[in-house]
């Protein structure tokens, strides 16, 4: 899936437990539709639970724009980290919890607009995750090419920042 849209909240999650804390929600306005949960992962618990890094990596890709996307929610035919990667050289940070939240926020605080790029989920709210590369890691050995998640932060200066999100073991 895709979604587009003006940032209207964004949050850490907050839980009593500390290591139960791994996500980072956006939440964009989607027009008519209402609004979205854009939910980035910023700790890895099942790499944690299986003795692996937990720590998860984040490269950045920067453009500059001319026309902001459509805004809504809509189906795409996918995003692969290996095509982004064979046009851009993209290096990869590996970020603790705190600290990515800290670029999350910083990011957020000063978009004007944002799409991401993942999965369709729905509780209370609509949203979507599993934005992260899909290939295999440490503590997932299976493989789901071409379903790559991102989110890109647009930006009051006609610049933007993509990030791209891999975990330990990700080519």
């Amino acid at each position: 899936m895709h979604v587009a849209g003006e940032p209207i909240s964004f949050a850490t999650e907050i839980d009593q437990v500390v290591s139960n804390i791994d996500h980072f929600w956006i939440t964009v306005r989607i027009g008519k539709v209402g609004s979205s949960r854009i939910a980035l992962s910023t700790h890895s618990r099942q790499n944690a639970a299986a003795g692996f890094d937990p720590r998860v990596r984040v490269g950045m890709t920067a453009s500059a724009w001319i026309e902001l996307p459509a805004t809504g929610l809509l189906s795409c035919a996918g995003l692969d980290y290996r095509t982004i990667e064979a046009t851009t050289p993209v290096t990869y940070l590996e970020y603790e919890r705190p600290a990515l939240e800290a670029l999350l926020t910083e990011k957020a605080r000063r978009a004007i607009f944002v799409e991401a790029w993942g999965e369709l989920y729905v509780r209370n709210h609509l949203g979507i995750h599993q934005i992260h590369s899909r290939r295999a890691s440490c503590s997932v050995p299976k493989e789901d090419l071409g379903r790559d998640g991102a989110i890109r932060f647009y930006f009051p200066n006609a610049t933007a920042e993509m990030l791209l999100f891999k975990y330990c073991d990700q080519a």
